[in-house]
């Protein structure tokens, strides 16, 4: 009898930080309550001027997560390949400091790598959080698109960063265009749409905080 292949791989998540000691607790801890177990954290820190190091210092006992800070401020997306780098997991997921995930997110996303191993990116739905009255809505409430989209992300994006799950090996054709503040993951998705089959998870996965600051 054949012995059966666990799929277990090991997901780097990246949150890049800049001055998020307001909210980056949260979503730390919405990684380490996670139900998937086999991740690390990788932390890169935008040369932060607030109080984010005193709170991240706290995990530092924690060796699932790892720590690195600019000696600069450097524009979003060119931080976010620079995380990428220190990456060693065979997939990669990205959750910004002010929103967090549902403690199922990665174990649920896994779960369907599994029975789908050709493809190389997934995203799901999530939630809007509105911080002003604490109040939760469902992103789409219309059936997110699957296999080749890059008419459909054109037409009306719809595959928000935070719920994404990237195989590494993507990230050696691609980047993310290191001179964008805004609409980077936009670009990046199109440009990988071009030659990937992309599905979804219909189930909301992850809170995006909707608040004044949000870029």
């Amino acid at each position: 009898m054949k012995k059966k292949i666990i799929f277990n791989p090991l997901i780097s998540i990246i949150i890049n930080c800049h001055n998020a000691s307001n909210y980056i607790l949260e979503s730390i801890n919405s990684v380490l309550k996670q139900s998937y177990s086999n991740w690390e954290l990788i932390i890169f820190d935008n040369n932060s001027t607030d109080k984010t190091f005193s709170i991240i210092k706290k995990f530092k006992k924690n060796n699932k997560i790892r720590y690195f800070k600019s000696k600069i401020f450097l524009n979003l997306y060119h931080a976010r390949n620079l995380a990428v780098k220190k990456s060693k997991g065979e997939f990669i997921a990205f959750l910004d400091a002010d929103d967090w995930w549902t403690k199922d997110k990665l174990k649920k996303q896994v779960d369907f790598l599994s029975k789908n191993k050709n493809i190389n990116v997934i995203y799901s739905n999530l939630y809007l959080f509105d911080e002003r009255n604490n109040k939760k809505k469902i992103f789409s409430n219309d059936k997110l698109y699957n296999g080749k989209i890059t008419q459909e992300l054109l037409n009306e994006f719809k595959m928000p960063i935070l719920t994404t799950i990237i195989r590494k090996k993507i990230f050696k054709k691609h980047r993310f265009e290191k001179n964008y503040n805004i609409i980077g993951d936009f670009d990046f998705f199109i440009k990988i749409s071009l030659s990937e089959k992309i599905l979804s998870i219909q189930e909301p996965l992850a809170y995006y905080r909707v608040h004044s600051s949000s870029m």
